[in-house]
């Protein structure tokens, strides 16, 4: 199938590593121009490069912690600027730290929130101009399989994504007379570098190895396996392609049947 993505420009933030990189490559391969981001300034350089190189696509790499209030509105202009408008937004970003409500303080919870939907909100509310003068709008948040099925030591993230969740399905019904999609996907464990750090966690309060943690959360896929972030990636392209045209108000549980529930 075509996707329909050939030279259409996209911003992807988060993307140097994880869920975010496999995404940007992914629409790269489709002969999107893709701008990525991430907060060190020469490995995005590395990985835009390295991107371009694989693909010959004109990729851009923009350096900016997304959790800052004044950088989602910075990286919006300098990827409209490098390739004259903006067609597709995906909005990620890494969790925030686990913790439970004893020991996670007021500025724990101020930064979940900034991380874990108000980038979501500023991106937007940045790219909204761009979006608006394209025939083939998309936005993307990444939220997690949790806001569904809550994760046990990720308060912040439980909460702070349901949030997102609430400002993705609102955005699809306010401006889908625009034309302007927004969806979401859910991602469940995925063999991503934050899975790793926090399967590390568990294993040291469990006493126990990675391995052993990896093999126990594996068990509840009925697929018996974490995810690939290239699986993520192939349907994160096809939601934000124009193939996805008559989708508006997903949110897409990617996750191997790990989320429980019939809704």
């Amino acid at each position: 199938m075509d996707l329909g993505l050939k030279d259409k420009r996209a911003l992807v933030s988060g993307s140097s590593r994880g869920l975010g990189y496999a995404t940007a490559l992914a629409l790269a391969k489709e002969g999107c121009k893709v701008a990525i981001n991430g907060r060190d300034a020469a490995k995005i350089q590395a990985v835009a490069e390295k991107v371009h190189r694989e693909t010959g696509t004109q990729i851009i790499g923009l350096a900016g912690d997304v959790s800052l209030p004044d950088v989602p509105e910075k990286l919006v202009a300098q990827a409209a600027e490098a390739f004259g408008g903006l067609d597709i937004l995906i909005t990620n970003a890494g969790g925030p730290p686990p913790g439970s409500i004893d020991s996670l303080d007021e500025s724990a919870w101020q930064k979940g929130v900034d991380l874990g939907l108000m980038l979501h909100v500023r991106l937007i509310k940045a790219a909204l101009p761009h979006l608006r003068k394209s025939d083939a709008p998309s936005v993307l948040t990444v939220t997690s399989m949790s806001v569904k099925q809550p994760i046990a030591n990720l308060l912040l993230s439980n909460s702070v994504r349901m949030a997102t969740i609430g400002l993705t399905k609102s955005l699809a019904l306010e401006l889908g007379a625009e034309g302007i999609r927004f969806n979401s996907i859910l991602p469940g464990w995925t063999e991503t570098e934050r899975v790793t750090e926090l399967m590390t966690a568990r294993a040291n309060t469990n006493q126990s190895t990675v391995e052993e943690e990896i093999k126990k959360q594996s068990a509840q896929s009925p697929l018996g396996r974490l995810g690939q972030p290239e699986e993520f990636a192939n349907a994160a392209a096809f939601l934000v392609s124009p193939a996805a045209s008559y989708i508006t108000g997903v949110m897409l549980n990617v996750d191997g049947g790990m989320y429980k529930g019939t809704l």
